[in-house]
């Protein structure tokens, strides 16, 4: 099977493009030009192969291109947007790439999720991915995923929290969940009452939604010397489940309260900017 860099081959010709028409447009408008250049790349048939890249994917067959993504990663070849799409497209290419997960070869893992995304068939697979001895980056890969149908792993969430497997990764799941379950609840609860995050903790009862979680945010947000970053996330979520919190707070002297202020901006602007910073991070 030959294998086409067609990434390069659209790089060769973008540089191209780029020297002959320097100064005519600035960096954002290249910036937005590219990917409709790329798309039109697709459909443009190549001369040497008498081709366009999409018409060379198109006509293959499911099992022949599933071959070929195997072959650009094994020979480290560039593997392309359109091949991706190619495979995509093709609802039986699900199950073949399924069982490419559980081989040994991360970068080819890699591609697969992506490619697969949110298939309802490829959740509980990688809920095993997650528990396993993956890098912390395809982990958040697989998580980001599974968070998106979380429903469909309450119990397996749950197993692994209770053994203490991947006990952060389980409750960003389980604060997904969208059904009402009360063990979930009390997971959630438990660990709010008892952890040092409680900014990440109060994030994920917002995110779970139960209003019965608000008297326990009242009470901690009540607590005197409070820092203003822990303040600031408990009433976000008290609002967010459709409380209110409007007590009047001294923070003067807190590091961050005086920074915020010293900038003369409304805090909580900077403070969603802050802490989305800081959630961005982590994941």
């Amino acid at each position: 099977m030959k294998l086409y860099d067609f990434d390069g081959m659209f790089d060769k010709k973008l540089s191209d493009y780029i020297s002959k028409n320097v100064g005519k447009f600035k960096e954002e408008e290249w910036e937005d030009m590219i990917p409709g250049m790329y798309a039109k790349f697709g459909d443009t048939v190549i001369k040497s192969l008498g081709v366009s890249p999409n018409a060379y994917y198109a006509a293959m067959s499911s099992e022949e291109l599933i071959k070929c993504l195997r072959a650009h990663v094994k020979n480290d070849v560039p593997v392309s947007e359109f091949l991706c799409k190619a495979i995509e497209s093709r609802t039986e290419c699900a199950d073949m790439l399924i069982p490419l997960l559980e081989s040994g070869d991360e970068k080819l893992k890699s591609y697969v999720v992506n490619i697969l995304g949110a298939d309802k068939k490829a959740i509980p697979v990688y809920m095993r991915l997650i528990t396993g001895d993956a890098d912390e980056d395809f982990k958040n890969q697989c998580a980001d995923f599974i968070k998106e149908n979380a429903d469909l792993v309450i119990e397996s969430a749950i197993e692994n929290y209770k053994n203490g497997v991947e006990k952060p990764l389980m409750l960003e799941i389980l604060s997904k969940v969208t059904a009402r379950d009360d063990r979930v609840f009390d997971i959630l609860i438990k660990e709010f009452r008892g952890g040092d995050d409680v900014p990440m903790l109060a994030g994920y009862l917002a995110a779970y939604g139960d209003e019965r979680a608000l008297p326990y945010l009242m009470d901690k947000i009540d607590e005197e010397n409070i820092p203003y970053v822990e303040f600031q996330e408990l009433k976000y979520a008290i609002e967010a489940l459709g409380g209110e919190y409007s007590k009047q707070r001294d923070f003067s002297g807190d590091e961050y309260y005086e920074l915020i202020h010293s900038h003369g901006a409304p805090s909580a602007d900077i403070f969603e900017a802050f802490t989305k910073g800081a959630s961005e991070n982590k994941n």
